[in-house]
């Protein structure tokens, strides 16, 4: 598919459109969260789809995330998600849990976003459990 001049872009041009500085640009195609220009050397060009990189960028960093995070969005599309999906857990990552005591030696240990619980039914959950270790025990000392 020819592309028209209007659709073209020069390197300045980009970052203009971008409101980025050059130096940012090229880190980024650099890193490989944009593609790298058509053409080669001076006939080089960017096109929409790299000025559309470069604003998903920006505005996943002004969500707060990190290049890192942004680059594994970039890598694979998510349908039908506006919000970025949670980056799967790995070794070395810090998670927050809820330690509920049950009865004395008995936790219950939930992380309640992941498990989609609100915190009525985190506290239900919880009085379910408890109740249920109570019968158990009742049951096993008869």
């Amino acid at each position: 598919m020819m592309l028209n001049d209007a659709e073209r872009f020069s390197l300045d041009e980009l970052c203009a459109l971008a409101d980025l500085p050059r130096r940012t640009v090229r880190f980024y195609i650099q890193e490989g969260l944009v593609d790298r220009p058509e053409g080669a050397k001076r006939g080089a060009y960017y096109t929409r789809d790299h000025l559309e990189q470069l604003l998903t960028i920006r505005k996943w960093q002004r969500a707060g995330l990190s290049l890192e995070r942004i680059r594994e969005l970039a890598a694979g599309p998510v349908e039908g998600v506006d919000l970025p999906p949670e980056r799967p857990r790995r070794p070395g990552d810090v998670t927050v849990r809820s330690h509920v005591l049950l009865r004395p030696g008995v936790e219950l240990v939930i992380e309640p976003r992941e498990a989609g619980l609100t915190p009525e039914e985190v506290r239900a959950l919880a009085r379910q459990a408890a109740a249920l270790f109570d019968r158990l025990k009742k049951e096993t000392t008869r």
